[in-house]
């Protein structure tokens, strides 16, 4: 016996259609040629393929259930029937027939893995015997048999053996690997089977297309040695290796002008970016020259560095102008990515694009960067969910097969692939040798095409490598001896394939020609992208000029007149009577209807109600998100209301808010997933680019916000003084001591506090509702758009005192400081509490029951910036005051306290003292037990009245 029937026998032993799971397998079969739908989806698509093998008499009859002809045959020789007589089938060739099919199966879905992939040829492809035909029992006599091969797009419905093979190597396992096998979707499915196998994975350019090509390889590489030469060691993240990518990017815009898309936002790191400004996005090179230089102008107070810098231009295409925006970008690899998708998400509403036909997403990664981040698989979960899709995104990767410095191959990832976390999403990927620039192209053009059909992501794998080290002053070979011993020896793709156009016969100095223009451009500083047009502006675009150079000392008029407050909230809180609102929503909203009479006095969630209708029937939008914040995770909200008696899962929900006027702002609320850090860059990204809506991202608990604290500390804290770019996101983060732990207490006031500078944001920690409603309406109303990051209560959203009454929404604003509220004789106060949030009413409750009237309380609702004028004002009313004693919830290195206290001995009077009086330092934010909670809670509110102890700071 030979080893080859050897292999297929234990092959046909252990595979799963075969030994010990073959009745298994008979009885599923027979489910399926009764009813497809009743068995897997992975064993129907199996299945199927096994209804195009042509029967063994060479007909093209489908097989029929198999258990109905066996009981009828043993039914008749029950009954003495006639003699049945079996005729004479060829059942070798049928096995053949199968196997063909298997081999064909095996290509579509393992043949990546033997494609040609690395243009540095380190390793010797591996051994994947499902793509061997002995490894299905074939022979060299078998390759002129003729198989039936309707079921593929190779042009023939029948080929011989060696055809077949040869076309399946061509089409899978050349210089692009593709893997979409994996979709669900036959339809997409085959649609990949008609691009790649019709053309056999083959580029078809005409000449002009391939001096295209090469011009934009010659500008890639061109750029790179033109830096590499003039500004000697400085960091620029070189794309040498690389170049390909350029001639994708250019494929990209051009072709999605001509599909009618208008706007294109990209994301990247730094690899490559320089490149992208100049050859891409139409950067002048004497601008970025300027940069290297030192000068450029610098009239930000912090600035970026020029490998961060973002850059929007408006280039030519066949389809008419496309608005380009890249993205500002820190180090923190990928995280621009739900960045860049929320931009997107506002500019495809703002255009009422909702399958995104006219805005485009693309993120371009690298290769270790997309396998390791965990953001890409939290922004890969937004895709197609309702409130973040954006009708696909085109997702490129620099695969430079090295990652950072990582020096063993098996130290990169656990996958085979850097792109195998898209598998997730059934996101289909082409992997392209970077040394075939015609192969990068086209594939470009399918993915493109797929995600402007399908309305999914996509990926391009461009596999090719990094000339250089990480940076420019790196030695890459310390810990790559091996591959950088075959990447200088390389002679560089544009080399390559301009060799290789010469041999076709284009011209002979053609790639020399080229390189002399380029070079002379780049010594005149001119454009290397025809062209970019200078005076192109878009009717979407936004005008940020009314946003910009205001105070946070502005004005805004935040109240609304009677007669609006009563109208509008009738409307919010009359339901169409066809609803059926679960009981305690019933009560809700029937309170509320009270509260929108003057009734009763007006509570925190439907304060924030009234902000919401208030601004979308003025012309605010408004969008709210977070994980249930539909509800609210302390169930105060409620802006979805669900029918107790619908019939059907995704019918019977009925938003009030959504229902205040006829001509009204869009309101959406949005339930979103289980992410923080891939959510909250989203809403950054959405409200940069959208200054007119009100977007708020609440966290479930303020504590789990540091899961972002990445988009917090390098969009949200920064990103006006690196990038100059002005954002007015709002946060609401639960916050309060109440014994519920560690992790549900803390929104981290300390952390926020300790970023706040160059008045770049504002943090309050509102007590009331007409507050919380003024807060949110001075959000809008004022042309100030700063982050602002709400630390929002959790107990005294039903709690008596921190309710309302109308008057505070009819007239007012939004108080930075309150006063005391009890009437007090300024002249006999000895002590000055001052706090922030809900401590305040422990501390009054506290003060009423010993009776005192010498100490008052002073509330400070907004955090930062501090209100200096406001604060001191206060403290003025009381001239016999010898203490002032900050009390907080949080422990004493953390919250306010260590920040605060500056602010306020700058506005104490002289021979006043400053004391604390709070939890004791504690690495963690809150203790777990809940005596000890009471303990501390009673300890620092009687320590508010007590003897100044520890720490006393004078004036």
């Amino acid at each position: 016996m030979s080893e080859t029937n050897t292999v297929y026998q234990a092959y046909q032993a252990n595979t799963y259609l075969f030994g010990g799971n073959a009745p298994y397998v008979e009885e599923m079969y027979e489910n399926y040629l009764a009813n497809p739908g009743s068995v897997p989806e992975t064993w129907r698509d199996y299945f199927d393929s096994l209804q195009n093998v042509p029967a063994v008499d060479g007909s093209n009859a489908k097989d029929v259930a198999h258990q109905p002809v066996i009981d009828a045959f043993a039914q008749r020789a029950k009954a003495g029937g006639t003699k049945v007589v079996v005729a004479s089938v060829d059942a070798e060739m049928g096995r053949k027939r199968t196997a063909v099919q298997q081999l064909i199966a095996a290509y579509r879905n393992v043949g990546a893995s033997w494609a040609d992939l690395d243009p540095l040829k380190r390793t010797e492809r591996p051994n994947i015997p499902e793509l061997d035909p002995a490894f299905y029992g074939f022979k060299d006599a078998d390759q002129e048999t003729v198989f039936d091969t309707s079921n593929t797009f190779f042009g023939k419905d029948k080929m011989p053996l060696r055809e077949l093979l040869n076309a399946l190597r061509e089409t899978y396992c050349g210089t692009v690997g593709a893997e979409y096998q994996y979709l669900t979707d036959q339809t997409q499915k085959r649609w990949w089977q008609q691009k790649l196998e019709s053309v056999r994975s083959k580029p078809n350019f005409n000449a002009d297309q391939k001096k295209h090509i090469l011009d934009r390889l010659t500008a890639a590489e061109g750029l790179e040695r033109f830096l590499h030469t003039k500004y000697v060691g400085q960091k620029r993240f070189s794309l040498e290796g690389g170049e390909s990518f350029i001639a994708a990017m250019d494929q990209l815009i051009q072709q999605a002008g001509s599909l009618g898309v208008q706007e294109i936002v990209i994301g990247m790191a730094h690899r490559g970016r320089l490149n992208v400004l100049v050859n891409t996005l139409g950067k002048m090179p004497a601008d970025l020259f300027a940069e290297f230089d030192h000068t450029a102008p610098e009239d930000l107070p912090a600035g970026d560095v020029k490998y961060h810098q973002g850059f929007s231009s408006d280039v030519t295409t066949p389809g008419g102008p496309v608005h380009l925006s890249l993205a500002f970008n820190p180090s923190h690899l990928e995280i621009v990515n739900p960045v860049v998708e929320g931009s997107v998400r506002a500019r495809m509403d703002r255009r009422a694009d909702p399958t995104g036909r006219q805005v485009l997403p693309v993120l371009v990664h690298g290769d270790a960067a997309f396998a390791g981040q965990g953001v890409n698989q939290e922004t890969l979960a937004l895709a197609q969910t309702r409130g973040y899709t954006t009708a696909g995104t085109v997702h490129l990767i620099i695969n430079n097969q090295i990652g950072f410095t990582t020096s063993d191959p098996r130290d990169y990832r656990s996958t085979l692939y850097c792109t195998d976390i898209v598998k997730g999403v059934e996101a289909p990927v082409m992997h392209v040798n970077g040394d075939d620039p015609e192969a990068v192209v086209m594939a470009m053009q399918w993915a493109l095409e797929y995600r402007m059909t399908f309305r999914k992501d996509v990926v391009l794998d461009i596999i090719c490598f990094r000339k250089l080290g990480h940076n420019e002053q790196d030695t890459p070979a310390l810990t790559q001896p091996l591959m950088y011993k075959k990447i200088a020896a390389h002679p560089g793709t544009r080399k390559l394939y301009a060799d290789k156009l010469a041999a076709q016969g284009l011209g002979a100095t053609l790639g020399d020609d080229m390189f002399k223009a380029f070079r002379a451009a780049m010594d005149a500083g001119k454009h290397t992208v025809n062209p970019v047009l200078t005076n192109f502006k878009s009717k979407y675009a936004v005008d940020w000029s009314p946003f910009l150079g205001k105070k946070w000392t502005d004005a805004g008029d935040t109240a609304i007149p009677l007669a609006e407050w009563k109208r509008l909230a009738e409307k919010i809180t009359t339901l169409p009577a066809s609803l059926t609102a679960h009981p305690l929503v019933k009560k809700v909203y029937d309170d509320r209807a009270a509260m929108g009479r003057g009734d009763i006095p007006v509570d925190w969630g439907m304060g924030e109600h009234m902000a919401f209708a208030s601004l979308v029937a003025s012309g605010y939008p408004v969008r709210l998100s977070g994980e249930d914040c539909g509800r609210g995770t302390f169930t105060h909200r409620h802006a979805v209301i669900h029918d107790q008696s619908r019939e059907k899962w995704d019918e019977g929900t009925y938003v009030p808010l959504q229902n205040v006027a006829e001509n009204q702002s869009q309101f959406v609320v949005i339930d979103s997933i289980l992410s923080e850090e891939a959510v909250l860059g989203f809403e950054y990204g959405y409200a940069s680019n959208d200054p007119n809506t009100l977007v708020i991202w609440e966290a479930q608990f303020g504590d789990f916000a540091n899961g972002a604290q990445v988009v917090i500390d390098q969009f949200i804290a920064s990103g006006e003084v690196k990038w100059g770019r002005v954002n007015g996101l709002t946060m609401m983060l639960p916050h309060g001591y109440e014994g519920q732990g560690p992790e549900h207490s803390s929104a981290r006031v300390e952390r926020f506090m300790q970023l706040a500078a160059d008045t770049n944001m504002q943090l309050v920690q509102p007590t009331t509702a007409s507050q919380i409603f003024h807060v949110l309406r001075r959000q809008m109303v004022r042309n100030l758009r700063k982050p602002l990051v709400i630390f929002t209560p959790k107990s005294l959203l039903r709690h008596k005192d921190a309710a309302s009454p109308l008057t505070e929404f009819t007239k007012g604003s939004f108080q930075t400081i309150i006063p005391d509220q009890k009437v007090l004789k300024g002249d006999k106060v000895k002590r000055v509490i001052a706090c922030s949030g809900k401590v305040y009413y422990d501390l009054a409750k506290k003060r009423d029951e010993k009776g005192s009237d010498d100490v008052a309380i002073i509330r400070v609702e907004q955090l930062y910036p501090f209100p200096h004028k406001a604060f001191a004002t206060e403290l003025k009313k009381y001239p016999n005051a010898t203490e002032v004693v900050w009390t907080q919830d949080e422990p004493q290195n953390q919250g306010a306290w260590f920040f605060v206290q500056h602010y306020i001995h700058e506005n104490m009077l002289e021979g006043q003292k400053l004391g604390y009086s709070g939890r004791v330092a504690s690495a963690s934010p809150a203790v777990g037990y809940s005596h000890l909670h009471q303990e501390q809670q009673k300890a620092l509110v009687e320590g508010a009245f007590g003897k100044l102890k520890g720490f006393v700071l004078a004036k």
